[in-house]
């Protein structure tokens, strides 16, 4: 049985390697950082990691970890004064923290969708919302992405109770979704719309609350999932929402209630980056300054193969695994670090070169990476 084992770990692995979709871990090189999701450089602020040390050692009632999940010792002043505050913040009823983004959409969508609902999902929606939605064995279909008229059709025929999950800002493509009509759309088909914020929140709104916030769209918006790993540059994860749907998460979501709670050193950075961040306006506005200057520089390269994004997250689509690594492998022989993405992460034929904009990348380095671009795809064409 173990040989059988074995054998069929060699066989997946070798099948990876084949198509050349061979993942390994490696330590991050000393390039100039186009990859990276700290849009606002916040994980990489020394001044930052030094007052959550501060603040740690200030702590009253300081443990190395939290001892026990949320609902028997996992839970302290700490914990409730944070979810308090995000809800401030993100303009929401109540807010409940997770372990990280991958544990919040899988809470969610696992324990809310039940046998006869049904979820429409928009067809480049985050894995861990795939998996959370395959966990819940309600009844789910795709739309076209950002396709409104597909997913109307679908809401035609839609019975029971029915969820719509979207993203702010996919992560894979950095395209918006168009929340507004969405919003309408699912108002008219009494659906309950969810909509992840990882890659908008600290990023969208005029303080950095994310896409929601900043169209007003809150009471529209049944439920939302904020992640800190990006631009708040540290772990974890809320949901928020009704006080209700946090008190049903409580007593229904598996990932929440069977997990160790967040050790007081994560909330603390949580809270300390939620304090920069209402002081980083000129940090936010330097990054879209950016992103307008990439795209400007960038419009001459590959006109068909770039994909139109007003995010940090902006792609380059060059087919076929062997071609997008060769790409970036010469791009960061220049000593600029950017990573192809290969199928299966996306579909065949639309591999990438996913290039992430920083407050604290300069337009010097942007024009040294578009001529590195220009000159990689070039050979490599």
């Amino acid at each position: 049985m173990i040989k059988a084992v074995n054998e069929y770990i060699a066989k997946k692995i070798a099948e990876r390697k084949e198509k050349n979709a061979f993942r390994e871990l490696s330590l991050s090189k000393d390039l100039i950082d186009f990859c990276s999701n700290d849009y606002l450089g916040f994980a990489r602020d020394k001044n930052l990691a030094i007052l959550n040390h501060q603040c740690l050692m200030d702590f009253e009632d300081l443990y190395n970890g939290s001892t026990g999940a949320r609902t028997i010792t996992g839970t302290n002043r700490l914990t409730i004064e944070l979810e308090s505050m995000l809800s401030d913040f993100h303009r929401s009823s109540a807010a409940l923290i997770y372990n990280s983004g991958y544990t919040a959409n899988l809470g969610l969508f696992s324990s809310l969708p039940y046998r006869g609902d049904l979820v429409l999902y928009d067809e480049l929606i985050h894995a861990s919302i795939r998996d959370g939605i395959q966990m819940s064995r309600a009844n789910a279909y795709s739309f076209k992405h950002n396709d409104l008229v597909d997913l109307e059709n679908k809401l035609k025929r839609a019975s029971g109770k029915v969820y719509v999950a979207v993203e702010a800002i996919y992560s894979m493509d950095g395209d918006q979704a168009p929340l507004i009509d969405l919003v309408e759309v699912c108002k008219k088909y009494d659906a309950a719309l969810i909509v992840d914020e990882a890659h908008s929140n600290g990023v969208l709104g005029a303080k950095g609350e994310g896409l929601v916030a900043d169209l007003c769209l809150e009471k529209d918006v049944f439920a939302r999932v904020i992640t800190f790993g990006k631009a708040l540059g540290c772990h974890g994860a809320a949901v928020l929402g009704s006080q209700d749907l946090k008190d049903f998460l409580v007593n229904y979501s598996r990932p929440f209630i069977y997990t160790t709670a967040p050790a007081p050193h994560m909330l603390i950075s949580i809270k300390n980056a939620y304090d920069k961040l209402s002081k980083s306006k000129h940090k936010i506005l330097n990054l879209r300054d950016l992103i307008n200057y990439f795209k400007l520089k960038i419009q001459d390269l590959l006109d068909e193969a770039k994909i139109e994004s007003s995010s940090p997250i902006q792609c380059l689509i060059i087919p076929g695994n062997d071609r997008v690594k060769a790409v970036c492998r010469q791009v960061q022989a220049l000593g600029l670090d950017v990573r192809p993405i290969v199928a299966p992460t996306v579909p065949a034929g639309k591999e990438r070169i996913r290039i992430c904009l920083h407050s604290y990348n300069t337009k010097d380095e942007v024009d040294r990476l578009v001529d590195a671009l220009k000159k990689s795809i070039s050979i490599n064409e």
